[in-house]
């Protein structure tokens, strides 16, 4: 099928999302256009707002509209603590567990360098300097237990280790997978029976 330039454009952008194919791009395209111009209106200005006023939090890298995300800035919560995740649905799992009352830091992925995506990507950086910064007691490593988490988890305890602050990891339980798919007792079990890990020199 043949569409405008304008058309063809937008059947593009819309593939940025991940899942979305051509096929399924020109559908939601077509029903914009044709169909709902309203409801396309309301995506436009609801696009520009979050575009214009969300952010990542300065400590823990979730999506916040003010420097400082609500867990961050809760003065309830222990900020000697800090949990490392890879994804904004990881926290929320955690959250949902019960099970952790620190803070966050969520790396947006893990490791994988044929894909590009290094240390500066995930943030670590910016980790290790609020480590190093001092106050912290424990960092929780919670990344999640598949071949690239557990990669990323291994990379933290090297960089973390020499610091001297404690790092620990998720006990066993958490089987291999993402946290998301893990029932809500099982994590709240795995973060408190959460076992320390030893840096060893080389």
């Amino acid at each position: 099928m043949s569409f405008t330039p304008l058309t063809e454009q937008l059947i593009e952008a819309l593939q940025v999302l991940p899942g979305v194919g051509s096929r399924s791009a020109e559908r939601m395209a077509l029903q914009l256009l044709e169909r709902d111009r309203t409801g396309a209106e309301s995506l436009t200005r609801a696009l520009r707002s979050a575009l214009d006023g969300v952010r990542q939090c300065e400590r823990c890298r979730a999506l916040s509209e003010s420097e400082l995300c609500t867990l961050c800035s809760d003065d309830d919560r222990d900020h000697s603590l800090i949990c490392v995740v890879e994804t904004p649905q990881d926290r929320e799992a955690i959250e949902l567990s019960g099970g952790f009352r620190g803070d966050y830091f969520i790396l947006q992925g893990h490791l994988s360098p044929i894909d590009g995506i290094g240390p500066e990507e995930l943030g670590i950086p910016q980790l290790i300097d609020r480590v190093r910064d001092g106050g912290i007691q424990e960092v929780v490593l919670a990344t999640n237990a598949t071949m690239e988490g557990e990669a990323t988890a291994h990379y933290l305890i090297e960089q973390l280790g020499p610091l001297g602050t404690a790092v620990s990891r998720l006990a066993q339980g958490v089987s291999r997978g993402e946290l998301g798919r893990v029932d809500s007792g099982t994590l709240s079990h795995a973060l408190t029976d959460r076992k320390q890990v030893s840096f060893e020199h080389d």
